[in-house]
Formats: structure tokens, C-alpha cells, sequence
């Protein structure tokens, strides 16, 4: 159905699983009903938002709820992979008290995480180097990359990596119906970080968690609670950091001219991280909330109990915010104000360390591999499909 039909009859959303380019449809609802009715995946309708100005508005208003997203008979994106209470669970650790802990241990000023997020990103591109051309960056670099970074964070030993790294291929399924393995999955992990809670070799931030078990201000906090924490974090983390990391090459390989700007200079590839941030098409679906009365969004009147999903494509690349959203512009003056790390009470409290991460990353890349390219052409990149990142499965790369 094309998107000119009328504004009440729902078109299916999502659009397109390519990440190298930014779906037609964006452009056109923006511009004519940047308040538009889809049919999520799993069949039900909601009301999806394109424009900057009314995605930050739903992001920011709290009748627009996170949480209530996961409460039984809304209409939903897709079938919940998590429990329904993981679904807020940064609502749920701030009410635990362990906001400030988390927010610690996120930080990239923590002791001696700069030092070992080079150290790490080193070994791999030394690896790859190694191994010669072509390789794949997805597999060989994002991946475990993302992965290690977390697993130093939580203070658990990083050889499980690749264990916990298995069970996110189902977890960020967008499916219509429950999938069976991601119960299995989930309940395997939060054993793991049981375990983690207490074996006096764990470090980090599972170990300030598990020492909580012996102050009674926290007796209330069950272990399979505390190890949320761990699972929920390892998780989002490294599938938000290893997502746009990828795509941030996929990005600089279609832009050279850039790529040899940061190679000649550096010093700019924090300002090109904020602008890749902005361009990146991983969140492969929409920010959901769900109104919990009726509100007036641009020429729509959403209804108490309707879904709402924000596109942050959409509002990324909205020439009224953004002036020539295509161009990569390092000198753009507004680039932090992108949508890529959410808004409002939801806004993603690890955004240093992704920004470190991501700098730190491309960095160690670029230096080591100068003259990044693609090793097949760009359209036979395999994309994932039904999933909440845009991600290829590969991504073969020579220098």
C-alpha cells in the first residue's frame, strides 16, 4: 500500500531492512502526514510520528509512557521478547536505588577504561591485520568490541562473551508471536548473573550490585532482580554499541571523501561520530509509547490507550531541524541534537560511553586501516531482517 493512501488507513511499517540508505516513504509522510497510521508487525495499528519537532514532543511528554508499552491487551510493535517489567527497566533500577551505580560504572571517565577500550580495540585490529584482507568488520570488530566493553563494565570475565553474545539474536526479534527460545535464553542468562553475584572474581558493577545483598536496605531486592541489571545492560549495551558502529562504517564507506578527512585529522572524528550518530539507520523500527490520555500531536488527535512509535530516521534527517540533512557536515552546528539516544525521561544514560566507544573505535580502524572499502558491492550486503537493529548479517571490508 503506498503512502498516499488516506491518513486513517494504516500502511505496514516497517519500511525497509537496508541500512545503507534512508526509506523513500520517510521523506514523503514527513513532508505530507507526519502523523501517519501503520500496522505494526504484530497487526495492530498505531500512530507513527516522522517530524522533529512532534518526535521530540512525544519523547518529552510524559503522557507518551515507556512503561505502559508492555502492559497486557495494548497494541503492540511486536511479540515481547524480555518480561514485561525489563521493559522500563531504567525506571526500575532508579526505583531500586541503583541509578547512581549504574551511571558510575557507564561513565567513560571510570579508572582505566579509556586506556583499556585502546588497548582492546588494538588487539583486534591487529588481528584482522593479521589476517589480511578481505575481513569482516561486523564479526571481527564491532561484535566483540561491544561485547568486551560491556563485560569489562559489568566486571564479568570476558571469555563469556560470545555465550550471552547468542542470545541476542533473539532477544531483539521483531516477531508477531512469542518467540519459544527467548524465555530459554533469558532464564540462562539471568542464572549466569546470578552466579556472577556472588563468585568473589567478578568485579565491576555485578560486584557493587551483589554486595548490595548484605545491606538491608536492600532486602526488599531479589537476586533474579539484581541480575536484570546485568542482563538487561549486557544486552542493550552491546546491541546499541555494536549496531551503530557497523553502520558508522557502512556510512564512512559510502562517504571516502570523509574517511580521508579523519584520516589526515583525528581530531575530528568526535564531531563525525555526532554527525554519524545522526545519519546512522540502525534502530530498525520506532521509539514506542503509549498515550495514556488523549493528546493533540500536529493535526492528529491520538486517543488514551493508542500506541505511538517516534521515527528517528525521520526526525534525523528533517531538513527544518537539520539543513541539508544528506550531507555529512562536520562542522554542523545542532549535530548533538539528533534523536539517536532518545529524549525525555528515557534519554539513554550511557551516551558518553557510547560516544567514547564509538571514537576510540574508529579511531584504532582508521589508523590501522586507511582506505577503508567494501570487498563486494554495497547491494549484495545481506541485511537482518525482523530485528531491532538494522545490521548487516556481514560486512567485508579491505584496505
Amino acid at each position: 500500500m503506498s503512502v498516499d493512501t488516506p491518513i486513517d488507513t494504516p500502511i505496514d511499517f516497517p519500511f525497509s531492512w537496508r541500512g545503507d540508505q534512508l526509506p523513500p516513504e520517510v521523506e514523503e509522510l514527513r513532508a505530507t502526514t507526519p502523523v501517519r497510521r501503520v500496522r505494526t508487525i504484530a497487526g495492530d495499528e498505531a500512530w507513527l510520528v516522522s517530524s522533529y519537532e512532534l518526535c521530540k514532543q512525544v519523547l518529552e511528554d510524559p503522557r507518551f509512557s515507556l512503561k505502559d508499552t508492555s502492559a497486557p491487551g495494548v497494541p503492540r510493535q511486536y511479540a515481547l521478547t524480555i518480561p514485561p517489567e525489563v521493559v522500563n527497566n531504567m525506571g526500575n533500577i532508579t526505583g531500586a536505588g541503583l541509578r547512581k551505580a549504574v551511571l558510575k560504572a557507564l561513565s567513560p571517565k571510570s579508572p582505566g577504561l579509556e586506556e583499556w577500550l585502546r588497548g582492546y580495540a588494538g588487539e583486534l585490529v591487529d588481528g584482522l591485520v593479521r589476517e589480511g584482507a578481505p575481513v569482516d568488520l561486523r564479526a571481527g570488530f564491532a561484535d566483540p568490541y561491544s561485547a568486551g566493553t560491556h563485560c569489562r563494565i559489568l566486571g564479568i570475565p570476558q571469555a563469556d562473551a560470545p555465550r550471552l553474545m547468542r542470545s541476542l539474536d533473539i532477544a531483539f526479534m521483531n516477531s508477531a508471536c512469542p518467540v519459544a527460545g527467548a524465555r530459554l535464553n533469558w532464564d540462562r542468562d539471568i542464572a549466569y548473573m546470578t552466579e556472577r553475584l556472588g563468585d568473589p572474581a567478578t568485579t565491576g558493577l555485578m560486584a557493587e550490585i551483589g554486595a548490595l545483598r548484605d545491606d538491608p536496605d536492600y532486602a526488599h531486592l531479589t537476586d533474579e532482580m539484581l541480575a536484570t541489571v546485568g542482563v538487561t545492560m549486557f544486552g542493550a549495551g552491546v546491541i546499541s554499541t555494536s549496531g551503530f558502529l557497523t553502520m558508522a562504517l557502512v556510512s564512512l564507506i559510502q562517504h571516502p571523501e570523509l574517511q580521508k578527512e579523519l584520516v589526515a585529522d583525528p581530531g575530528r572524528i568526535p564531531a563525525a561520530v555526532d554527525e554519524l550518530l545522526r545519519v546512522n539507520l540502525s534502530i530498525g523500527d520506532g521509539l514506542p509509547r503509549l498515550a495514556l490520555e488523549d493528546v493533540r500531536l500536529g493535526d492528529v488527535e491520538v486517543r488514551a490507550g493508542e500506541l505511538v512509535l517516534v521515527l528517528v530516521e525521520g526526525a534525523n534527517f528533517d531538513p527544518a531541524a537539520f539543513p541539508d540533512p544528506h550531507t555529512l557536515d562536520l562542522a554542523r552546528a545542532n549535530s548533538t541534537a539528533h534523536l539517536s539516544f532518545g529524549g525525555g525521561r528515557h534519554y539513554c544514560p550511557a551516551t558518553a560511553l557510547a560516544r567514547k566507544h564509538a571514537e576510540i573505535g574508529l579511531a584504532t580502524l582508521l589508523e590501522r586501516m586507511p582506505g577503508l572499502r567494501l570487498a563486494v558491492p554495497i547491494e549484495q550486503l545481506v541485511w537482518r531482517t525482523g530485528f531491532m537493529k538494522r545490521i548487516p548479517e556481514r560486512l567485508p571490508t579491505m584496505w
